[in-house]
């Protein structure tokens, strides 16, 4: 059976521990070990996940599947009623059991739930990644692409998807 739970700041360590699982396992084949490395303390130290709940808007959700947990997710509102889909993962042995699906739409369903108007849902992804095939499937579009500066001499370089949002 699968659940999702809202995380609270007492989750960071928790959170960092499924990025350190799923984070390399997806990007090893498209990023140098050395990005990879920066990357997780840039975006998954402990500390940067609490400043992100706190300080920055995001609301983080894990998944559960019979009671193990299988995946996270994080939403960010942004301007003009546009929202974020900063982070959305499965860890690999949970992967191509609808997970990634059952997290999106736990996305969708949030945003929808703090904010009834219509609305649109971005993602970054990057360019050589599959998942940017699993992002259409769930009704994303390709919007436009950047190759953003991420700082130590890395960038991403990535497509910007939307989903418009009705309820």
């Amino acid at each position: 059976m699968l659940t999702i739970r809202k995380a609270s700041t007492d989750d960071c360590n928790f959170i960092n521990t499924l990025a350190s699982i799923a984070f390399p396992a997806t990007y090893r084949d498209i990023l140098s070990p050395q990005q990879l490395d920066y990357m997780m303390e840039w975006m998954y130290a402990p500390h940067r996940i609490e400043k992100q709940m706190t300080e920055e808007g995001h609301v983080y959700f894990i998944a559960y599947l019979n009671g193990e947990a299988c995946g996270y997710l994080s939403v960010q509102p942004q301007e003009n009623a546009i929202f974020h889909l900063q982070k959305i993962y499965v860890l690999p042995s949970f992967q191509k059991k609808g997970i990634g699906q059952f997290l999106f739409e736990q996305a969708v369903r949030y945003i929808k739930e703090i904010h009834p108007e219509p609305c649109l849902m971005e993602l970054n992804v990057n360019r050589n990644n599959k998942a940017v095939y699993f992002y259409e499937r769930m009704g994303m579009k390709k919007l436009r692409e950047g190759d953003f500066d991420i700082g130590n001499g890395y960038y991403m370089n990535d497509y910007i998807m939307g989903l418009e949002l009705w309820n």
